[in-house]
């Protein structure tokens, strides 16, 4: 019994140590970070890239501080990313839309808010361009969406083969002396908002005639140029049809990704673009490597721009502390200067560390001492980015000088400006998220205007296919008729009882 009794007390005392060990093993194991976001849109080094040159790895570098590890995937448009949210909402943690899909979300309850740290004392919160924060807060989406990637839309163009001029206004694609040798976006967002601006290119410019001539103030001109531009009314849907299937015989063609190609190429010769994909074709067509480079201009036309923008939501169901810790981090400023490197796109983050890199880029200055003038002395343009990155960093004034030659390259692309003779900002409007309605009518315009021609030889032979249907069907009717048909040969008819 005694000897029982000891086995007994010493199976009791080792009975928690699988529950301990279970503990020490379920406490050891690594949170987890689901991120579902755009192709090619965090800095990480290729695998073919020599380690000193390869670009920063930053959600390896996450994972290493945080302890973490990061389940990453992507996506190719926003309607993808949405039905995948809708099949498996609790799949992720943290998703990357734009700008109406995020309000899409936002309206249908498909995401948490930040906390109140987050909100109010975060890195996001320090570095974020006080003008984007501006733009979030009076949308009602500080609570709900931090931004990432930033821009408009305009045309990148090759001035050796292009008239600026033309190109200050949206009309200039339509000008037919620019047959097939244009591209615009294999996108209905993007091309309605193109063939919006076209229609009511007059209604525009007496908009910002009026504005200019004091009777209006900025906060309604701004407020009435968004509205027209976010029209989806049955006039307007059909003026942008005709306007569009105008446009259609010109245009080399649509695309989404190939245009940056076509114009390094040579192929086209204006491109509808994103401003960041127009950076990579300035860049890319500027270092070409035959030894000829091509310098590309970006032009932002005088009617108005789409202000768009990509950034970070939680969905529902989501580990929202993790999740917060992500954005902060890639909203310090060195590590938004790896991403603009690499994604050649414009981080919504500001800070000093990103203003240096744009001096390093852009500004061409003697030197530190001569700001303002090259080095054969000559003045250059003044380009002010205060009203993105002030009260972001420590600097007094956040000025670039450049000459007048690359006014419009790609420092135009990156920051808009903000001048009074060229006040980009101003004119900008946001694309809103159109109803269930408002969708499927756009939707059905744009598959008008994307059906594909038929060419006349289709015609005959549906016509011949037709004719020979009628025959067919003419003699079937008229066999019908006869009272006595012929039986087939090898047969005899049968009298019916």
């Amino acid at each position: 019994m005694k000897r029982f009794l000891s086995v007994f007390a010493a199976f009791l005392l080792l009975l928690p140590l699988p529950l301990t060990l279970a503990a020490c093993s379920s406490s050891s194991e690594k949170q987890v970070l689901r991120v579902y976001n755009w192709e090619d849109y965090i800095s990480q080094p290729s695998a073919d890239e020599d380690p000193e040159d390869a670009a920063p790895d930053l959600i390896a570098e996450f994972e290493k501080e945080y302890g973490v590890t990061v389940e990453y995937s992507t996506f190719g448009t926003n309607e993808n990313m949405y039905n995948e949210l809708k099949i498996n909402a609790a799949g992720y943690d943290l998703v990357c839309p734009s700008d109406y899909m995020i309000m899409k979300m936002i309206n249908e309850d498909m995401v948490e808010p930040f906390s109140d740290e987050f909100v109010q004392n975060g890195t996001y919160s320090s570095y974020a361009s006080p003008y984007i924060k501006e733009l979030f807060e009076e949308n009602g989406w500080t609570r709900y969406a931090a931004a990432y990637m930033w821009g408009t839309m305009g045309f990148v163009y090759n001035p050796a083969f292009v008239d600026a001029e033309d190109l200050s206004s949206w009309a200039g694609i339509w000008d037919s002396k620019y047959a097939k040798k244009s591209t615009i976006k294999d996108s209905v967002r993007d091309s309605y908002f193109l063939g919006v601006a076209y229609v009511y290119r007059d209604e525009l410019t007496q908009l910002a005639d009026d504005y200019a001539a004091g009777k209006l103030d900025a906060d309604t001109y701004r407020k009435t140029l968004e509205t027209i531009m976010n029209r989806t009314d049955e006039d307007t849907r059909s003026r942008v049809k005709d306007a569009l299937l105008e446009l259609k015989p010109n245009l080399y063609g649509f695309e989404v990704d190939s245009g940056k190609q076509d114009m390094i190429t040579g192929k086209i010769t204006i491109n509808f673009a994103w401003s960041g994909d127009a950076v990579y074709s300035m860049d890319e067509a500027e270092a070409s490597e035959t030894g000829n480079p091509v310098y590309l201009n970006y032009a932002i036309p005088k009617e108005c721009t789409n202000i768009w923008f990509d950034g970070w939501v939680m969905p529902k169901g989501a580990n929202t502390e993790l999740a917060e810790k992500f954005i902060d981090f890639l909203s310090r400023p060195e590590n938004a200067v790896a991403n603009m490197n690499f994604i050649g796109y414009t981080s919504a983050v500001g800070g000093d560390a990103v203003f240096d890199e744009m001096v390093n880029w852009y500004d061409e200055s003697a030197d530190s001492e001569n700001r303002g003038y090259d080095e054969d002395g000559n003045a250059l343009e003044k380009y002010d980015l205060n009203y993105f990155f002030r009260g972001t960093g420590n600097y007094d004034d956040y000025t670039i000088y450049i000459s007048e030659d690359n006014l419009h390259r790609q420092l135009y692309a990156q920051y808009p400006s903000s001048s009074e003779s060229d006040n980009v900002i101003l004119r900008s409007a946001i694309m809103k998220n159109f109803t269930n309605e408002e969708t499927a009518a756009v939707n059905e315009m744009w598959e008008e205007v994307k059906g594909l021609p038929i060419p006349v030889w289709a015609y005959i032979v549906i016509a011949v296919i037709a004719a020979g249907i009628v025959v067919i069907a003419l003699t079937y009717v008229y066999k019908g008729k006869r009272k006595n048909a012929a039986p087939k040969k090898g047969y005899h008819r049968v009298s019916s009882k």
